[in-house]
């Protein structure tokens, strides 16, 4: 372990710094993969704001509606920043490629965690498994990890 690595600390500003870029890199990935492969982006908000606003606001129809949208962004920023947290203190003395790498992996645990071990809770998710969030989830981990490194201080 090199003395940098020794006298890193979590820096919870970095983490949640890095968890609303990563949560904005994730949301735009995933509403704009989607809408590639669907034809419409308002799925995945909707399935979020579902988390706090019930069922009734599940697609169909999948259209843009504000409350909707910023209830999800509410919901989704909250996840992002805490998963930012929890990077901090879990894998913030990780650095370069290292890092990179096992934000990828973070991401997986991400996806693994919201799409399988909370589908009792929230049974809509099931329906959103496959490669459009496996890969969203990858890039919010790279991304997490990433911003992470940049935004983070050294323990002084």
């Amino acid at each position: 372990m090199t003395d940098v690595a020794r006298t890193m600390k979590p820096d919870f500003k970095a983490g949640a710094l890095a968890g609303v870029v990563a949560g904005l890199v994730f949301m735009m990935m995933e509403m704009g993969l989607v809408a590639a492969t669907t034809g419409s982006p308002w799925g995945p908000p909707r399935m979020i704001a579902a988390i706090v606003m019930g069922k009734g606001v599940l697609p169909p129809p999948a259209t843009f509606d504000l409350t909707v949208l910023m209830a999800a962004m509410a919901v989704h920023f909250f996840l992002a920043i805490l998963l930012g947290l929890v990077w901090a203190v879990l894998a913030g003395r990780l650095s370069g490629m290292v890092a990179l790498l096992v934000g990828a992996g973070f991401g997986l645990v991400v996806y693994g965690i919201g799409f399988y071990a909370m589908t009792p809770v929230f049974p809509w998710f099931a329906m959103a498994r496959g490669c459009i969030g496996i890969v969203s989830h990858i890039a919010f981990g790279v991304v997490l990890a990433w911003a992470y490194l940049r935004f983070r201080r050294a323990a002084v």
